[in-house]
């Protein structure tokens, strides 16, 4: 599905307004706050990271030239605020556990507690993964871009895209099995 703010660039160019930062931000949040945690941002940090990317996004909004997708050129921006997270992590040598409570607008406490589980599944899984497959787990995976828009974002050559991906999918699967095993083990 194409924004209405990819066009961004074209309206400028056109003389039209430009959209509205706030369109941008409540069409955008919730992939740029998805994916500064699946990218290692802490819990703690993610209100700082995402503010920073927005910051980032509102300054060079102007200098949009529509040469990319809008999220394209937006995840650019979290990645490299990600990493510049990690980064100041690295320097202070700290590491932050994830927290086992995740909150859910599902309404039943079973709803709430089965896609926390699952959330946190996925999320341990992610974070345990090696940066480069993180990436493509990511992107490919959690926010269904095509392997070659992820090439276009992270500028790994297309088959290692594909490699990865493959690989990717196969440990996730392997840890699937060892996690159901484990509750069938419970139970």
């Amino acid at each position: 599905m194409v924004s209405e703010l990819d066009g961004l660039a074209d309206r400028r160019q056109n003389g039209r307004e430009p959209c509205e930062f706030e369109a941008l931000y409540a069409e955008y949040f919730g992939f740029v706050w998805r994916c500064l945690r699946t990218l290692g941002v802490p819990d703690r940090g993610l209100d700082d990271a995402a503010q920073e990317v927005f910051i980032a996004v509102h300054r060079g909004l102007p200098g949009f030239r529509g040469n990319s997708q809008l999220r394209t050129w937006l995840y650019g921006i979290v990645r490299h605020v990600a990493y510049k997270q990690a980064r100041r992590v690295r320097r202070k040598d700290r590491a932050e556990p994830i927290d086992d409570q995740m909150s859910s607008p599902e309404p039943t406490p079973g709803q709430r507690a089965e896609e926390a589980q699952a959330a946190d599944f996925v999320q341990r899984f992610a974070l345990c993964l090696p940066e480069k497959k993180r990436e493509v787990f990511m992107l490919a995976l959690i926010e269904q871009f095509s392997i070659p828009e992820v090439v276009e974002m992270t500028g790994v050559p297309l088959n290692t895209a594909y490699t990865r991906l493959r690989a990717v999918r196969a440990e996730f699967r392997a840890a699937l099995l060892r996690h159901r095993g484990a509750d069938d083990r419970a139970e």
